[in-house]
């Protein structure tokens, strides 16, 4: 197996007229999955390119996922871009990756030719008559090492980064996570997450590799979640792998005390902390289920360690992140680059083949972070430094302790802080900034200097960053602290901005 789409192919094979993916509006069989997508990549073939970018700008859909398939039979990889995305962060991202085209459908035509000047009209492309022989020939040229997409993740210049993976990062990966979780043709995915995201790798290609069936879950149901429950028991849902935010909604709500889920049988999540809180109010209403926290940064493919929960866990405990994946290793490093094999924290380090390519275009960003085993002076092994800092506990599971940077996990999504702090400054009024993340709160925080109101802030970033990045807590300020060697003093800022929310 060298290339992804063998698991589409195989799959139809065996399930041709099966639903493969739905959403609020269409289904796909596995037949007509695989033939759109052979038809958007005859369409592509006209490029004439290989291994380059393409971005996908449509909405959450079965036709995106069709557009996906359809890049990699062109010889190229995808590139999501968020249609609610602002435009001055696609733009970024465009600079970076510059792609060879831009797939988009008729609803967001106006908005994509003035994003690129190549772009594909997905209606159109639908016309296409499918060239059995030149996809061949695409395909015999393509190896396991070609990349099949990149995600763009924050980046702390403000400039976001590109991930690449490759087919066989996605193959080792999907793989384990079939395995592990027992994925098989009966299954039945309840998608939450959006397909920028990591953690939607997961359930669409263990879907593709296994014939089983994955729902997009409408975006809207998730603020009635009573209507949620009764459009996944009509879908006869039965495994869903959320960000624990979403979760928590439910929780909080006590939707279970109103509608059961007489299908479900697996609960994973990942992304972000899950509260052991909300997890006992799942457990104690559905206890037979599977639960299992997942860990994870995009660099490795999704996630590297996991544990499946086995016991029972006070409303002040938390969950552990288990032990490493199959085929993927993790170590702990302290700051001398030596190994800790005791109980002291350390960084999370990972090796195998779950590890991205690098960052698309950014060369000095990716020799930051994967970088020579510094255990191993042997022969050449790249490991990937996640920033997170972990520790093993006594009965050797790994515990996530907190971000070794700036870098924070906030509503599910991976973000610089310092990608927030140049959106702010780049507003005229601004004169400095920081941004800071209550850890306690959950809350990300704006200190700030100038004349400006909260409301024209968030009125001047929202053209810059996505909702999730946005602050919630704003302080004004007349000064910021300043440490010896010139910089703003952040350590003071995040000991005392209490002090400065008081004095506000």
């Amino acid at each position: 197996m060298k290339n992804i789409l063998e698991y589409l192919e195989y799959s139809t094979e065996l399930y041709k007229d099966k639903i493969a993916f739905t959403d609020e509006e269409n289904e796909l069989s596995y037949r007509k999955c695989l033939n759109d997508s052979k038809r958007i990549g005859t369409y592509l073939l006209k490029l004439n390119k290989k291994r380059k970018p393409i971005a996908v700008l449509m909405d959450k859909n079965v036709e995106s996922l069709t557009c996906f398939f359809g890049i990699v039979y062109s010889g190229n990889f995808y590139v999501v871009i968020d249609s609610k995305m602002p435009q001055d962060r696609i733009q970024k991202i465009f600079e970076t990756l510059e792609p060879i085209a831009l797939i988009t459908d008729h609803k967001y035509e106006e908005l994509a030719t003035s994003l690129h000047q190549h772009v594909c009209i997905y209606e159109d492309m639908m016309s296409t008559s499918i060239n059995e022989e030149k996809l061949q020939m695409i395909r015999n040229q393509m190896i396991d090492t070609d990349p099949l997409y990149a995600l763009f993740t924050s980046g702390s210049t403000g400039i976001p980064k590109g991930v690449v993976i490759s087919h066989r990062n996605v193959i080792t990966y999907a793989n384990w996570f079939v395995n592990t979780f027992d994925i098989n043709n009966h299954t039945q995915f309840g998608s939450q997450t959006p397909f920028y995201f990591s953690m939607s790798v997961s359930d669409v290609f263990s879907t593709i590799l296994t014939g089983a069936t994955l729902h997009i879950l409408p975006k809207k149901l998730f603020s009635f979640p009573v209507k949620l429950f009764e459009y996944m028991n009509k879908k006869k849902v039965n495994t869903i792998y959320w960000v624990p935010s979403a979760l928590c909604i439910i929780a909080n709500l006590k939707v279970l005390d109103y509608v059961d889920l007489p299908y479900l049988e697996k609960v994973l999540f990942a992304g972000e902390v899950m509260p052991t809180k909300q997890l006992n109010y799942w457990i104690k209403k559905k206890p037979h289920l599977m639960y299992a926290n997942l860990f994870g940064p995009t660099e490795t493919t999704d996630i590297c360690t996991y544990y499946i929960v086995d016991r029972a866990f006070k409303d002040d405990e938390s969950l552990p992140i288990g032990k490493a994946c199959q085929n993927c290793d993790v170590f702990l490093l302290d700051e001398n680059n030596q190994e800790v094999l005791d109980q002291s924290e350390g960084e999370l380090c990972v090796r195998g083949s779950f590890l991205a390519m690098g960052y698309y275009n950014n060369l000095l960003k990716t020799k930051e972070a994967f970088i020579q085993n510094p255990l191993n002076h042997s022969y050449p092994e790249m490991i990937y430094r996640t920033g997170d800092l972990v520790k093993y506990n006594d009965r050797g599971e790994l515990i996530y302790i907190t971000r070794k940077d700036f870098q924070i996990k906030h509503m599910g999504y991976r973000i610089e802080l310092g990608e927030i702090e140049t959106a702010v400054s780049s507003l005229e009024k601004i004169q400095s900034s920081v941004v800071i993340y209550d850890r306690k709160q959950d809350k990300i925080v704006l200190i700030y200097v100038g004349k400006i109101s909260e409301e024209d802030i968030m009125k001047g970033i929202s053209q810059k960053i996505p909702q999730y990045m946005y602050p919630q807590i704003f302080i004004k300020t007349r000064n910021l602290p300043y440490n010896q060697n010139g910089k703003i003093d952040r350590k003071w800022l995040n000991d005392h901005y209490l002090e400065l929310k008081e004095k506000k």
